[in-house]
């Protein structure tokens, strides 16, 4: 098990030994150090923080900066707990793409794309009115009746309504590492990942 930060660079593509042409993304990952080994005695549960992006110190307010100092790491922009870790690394330890190993299995997370308050089309894929009318006949994208009359007078939670669509959470599982490069930290997974371009992701071995 092994886990990491990166960065979304961006997608491109690569033709497999037999000719197979795979769409992939590329992201830059690590290196991440160990900025502090949680457990249970001392903080209530097991877990290794780890560090991406290195900041300068003036960057960080007197809080952040001591904590940095307490446990001998330079200032880090990004801090993140993977529970996956514990019992793997030490202090000290700098975790990097060669953790890694072309045909590996992984998750990635990250905030996925916001695409700011969508109507029920774009939202909810609804085909619109079109033929089958709830007598909108000059408002082809509206979302119609939602059912609600004198019973039970009030909107169902859940119902497919327009509203803020994306940013959320996103988490892809089995995605495949079709090669590392460890010289310039970048690894190649296949298929698309959450997230924008140059947005932090989480990347976990499965």
């Amino acid at each position: 098990m092994s886990a990491i930060l990166g960065r979304k660079l961006g997608m491109t593509s690569v033709f497999t030994e037999d000719g197979t042409f795979v769409p992939c993304t590329v992201i830059e990952a690590g290196p991440c150090p160990v900025v502090q080994i949680k457990t249970k005695d001392n903080d209530g549960y097991d877990a290794v923080q780890i560090g991406y992006d290195v900041l300068p110190e003036r960057k960080i307010n007197r809080p952040e900066a001591g904590h940095f100092a307490k446990h001998d790491v330079q200032p880090h922009r990004h801090l993140k707990e993977f529970r996956q870790l514990v019992d793997q690394v030490a202090n000290g330890d700098v975790l990097t793409v060669e953790n890694f190993a072309v045909g590996d299995k992984i998750k990635v997370s990250a905030d996925g794309k916001g695409k700011g308050f969508q109507g029920v089309v774009r939202r909810h894929h609804f085909g619109g009115v079109g033929m089958s009318t709830h007598g909108q006949s000059d408002r082809p994208r509206a979302p119609g009746s939602i059912g609600s009359s004198s019973f039970p007078s009030r909107v169902f939670k859940g119902m497919k309504m327009a509203g803020r669509m994306g940013g959320k959470r996103v988490t892809v599982r089995n995605l495949t590492v079709l090669q590392v490069i460890p010289e310039e930290n970048l690894l190649i997974i296949k298929g698309s990942i959450p997230g924008a371009m140059n947005s932090v992701v989480e990347i976990v071995k499965l």
